[in-house]
């Protein structure tokens, strides 16, 4: 069995595959402070330890990384692969600075099978659009995430509260919680259908839009474009690479 881990600034996704499909998935905390020990006490019991005979890792936090490597080489005796410069991809990055590239956008753009152009939406800590044609990425847009406008909205301003991420029934608020919901749950949706419109006008060409991340099961209903949902786009990625690499 094959442990994936997908490290984002919010949450550690953690992945099992059989080698083809993802079979189960878990999600933790992203905590910086936290010890490689306390990480492996939280996971141990989630996953089959015993079964576990390769690792891969993608990663957008390196101290996190760092903590996961260690837990692979203590527990696991795995030396586990990292999504990074000199890692087989099977994929083109059209950026002017193609290193800077996260290992999420990689992720996600290899695991776009599609032949036709493929937009896809990772509703992350950030938001990326990553736009994909013929295993090539060639170009990406980045906004600030729901709960980084959350924290921007309260921390900034005084009589604010924070609140839960939540849809409510109607577009115009009648009171601040649901003001705020409207906001960061509609208002997203807006810039999703706006930007690919956008796009559309950019490329002069029809795409798929697939919608992934934490959020994208709440925010999907609310778009009025057609698209797909896989909340295990960046892991099957993961897996795609792997595959690759270790033979």
């Amino acid at each position: 069995m094959i442990l994936l881990f997908d490290v984002g600034n919010t949450t550690v996704g953690i992945g099992l595959s059989d080698g083809s499909t993802i079979t189960d998935t878990f999600r933790l905390n992203t905590e910086i402070q936290k010890t490689a020990d306390e990480y492996w006490l939280q996971m141990r019991s989630l996953i089959p330890v015993s079964q576990i005979e390769s690792i891969a890792i993608s990663s957008v936090v390196p101290r996190i990384t760092e903590k996961l490597r260690e837990i692979a080489i203590k527990h696991f005796k795995l030396e586990p692969l990292i999504v990074g410069p000199g890692v087989k991809t099977g994929l083109n990055v059209k950026t002017d600075h193609p290193r800077e590239v996260g290992a999420d956008l990689i992720c996600d753009a290899v695991a776009v099978e599609e032949d036709i152009p493929t937009l896809v939406v990772d509703l992350g800590t950030a938001i990326k659009y990553i736009y994909v044609k013929n295993k090539t990425i060639l170009g990406v847009i980045i906004t600030p995430g729901v709960a980084i406008s959350i924290k921007a909205l309260v921390g900034n301003t005084a009589l604010l509260p924070d609140i839960d991420i939540e849809i409510p029934k109607k577009v115009l608020g009648t009171n601040t919680i649901a003001c705020m919901q409207s906001g960061v749950t509609y208002g997203v949706a807006a810039q999703v259908d706006g930007l690919i419109e956008r796009i559309k006008e950019e490329v002069k060409e029809d795409f798929n839009v697939i919608l992934t991340g934490g959020l994208s099961e709440t925010i999907a209903p609310l778009c009025k474009h057609p698209l797909k949902r896989d909340p295990d786009l960046v892991l099957k990625g993961l897996l795609q690479i792997y595959h690759r690499n270790v033979k």
